[in-house]
C-alpha cells in the first residue's frame, strides 16, 4: 500500500482481511482466560484488575473490524430482545435458580460490565469476523467460542448450558442485526445470577 492510499481504503481492507479480524478476537479470548489468575488476587486488587481487563476487552472489541450486514435485520431489536429474555426466563424456570455469584458491593456492576464486554467480543468482533463465512458459521462459531471460554470456570457439566446461552445470544445478534441486544440479555442473565443467588 502506498503512502498516497486513502485511509478509507486501509479500513476497508482491514474489514475484509480474515487475519486482521482474528487478531482482536484471539487477544480478547486470551484476556478472558486470564480471569482465572485474577480471581486468586486479594479482593481489591482483583476488582481493579477485572475492571481493567473487561474495559480493555470492550475497547478492543469495539475497535475490531466487523463485516457489515447486507440487508435489513429479520426482527426489530425490541422483538429480538423480548424473545431472548423470554428464553432466559424459561431456562431459569425449567432449571431452577441460576448459579450464584458471590455477592459484594461490586457484584452487580462487575457482572454487567462482564456481560457487555463478552458480548462485544463474541457477538461483535467474533461474529463479525466469522460472518464472512456465512450466518450459520457466525452463529454456531461465536457460540462455540463463548462456551469454550467459560469451560475453565463452569466445568464440563455446564458446557451445554453455556453453548445454549451462546446460541441464544448469537441468534439475537443475527435477528436484530446488532450486538447490543444480546448484550442486554446477557446483562439480565448475569444480574439474575447475582440477585437470585
Amino acid at each position: 500500500m502506498s503512502a498516497c492510499t486513502p485511509t478509507g481504503s486501509r479500513v476497508a481492507s482491514a474489514r475484509t482481511d480474515p487475519v486482521l479480524g482474528a487478531i482482536p478476537v484471539a487477544i480478547g479470548i486470551c484476556a478472558l482466560l486470564v480471569r482465572l489468575q485474577i480471581t486468586s488476587l486479594p479482593p481489591t486488587d482483583a476488582i481493579v484488575a477485572l475492571v481493567a481487563l473487561y474495559g480493555a476487552i470492550l475497547t478492543g472489541s469495539l475497535l475490531a473490524p466487523s463485516v457489515a450486514r447486507s440487508g435489513p435485520a429479520p426482527l426489530d431489536r425490541t422483538t429480538a430482545l423480548a424473545v431472548g429474555l423470554a428464553g432466559l426466563s424459561l431456562a431459569v424456570f425449567a432449571s431452577g435458580r441460576p448459579p450464584g455469584v458471590p455477592f459484594s458491593t461490586w457484584a452487580i456492576p462487575m457482572s454487567l460490565l462482564a456481560a457487555v464486554a463478552e458480548e462485544a467480543l463474541f457477538r461483535r468482533a467474533a461474529y463479525g469476523w466469522l460472518a464472512r463465512y456465512g450466518v450459520a458459521i457466525a452463529v454456531v462459531g461465536s457460540a462455540l467460542l463463548f462456551a469454550a471460554v467459560h469451560l475453565p470456570f463452569s466445568g464440563l457439566a455446564a458446557l451445554p448450558v453455556d453453548f445454549g446461552a451462546g446460541l441464544l445470544f448469537s441468534w439475537q445478534r443475527w435477528a436484530s442485526g446488532t450486538w447490543t441486544v444480546p448484550a442486554a440479555t446477557h446483562a439480565a442473565a448475569n444480574l439474575m445470577a447475582v440477585i437470585l443467588r
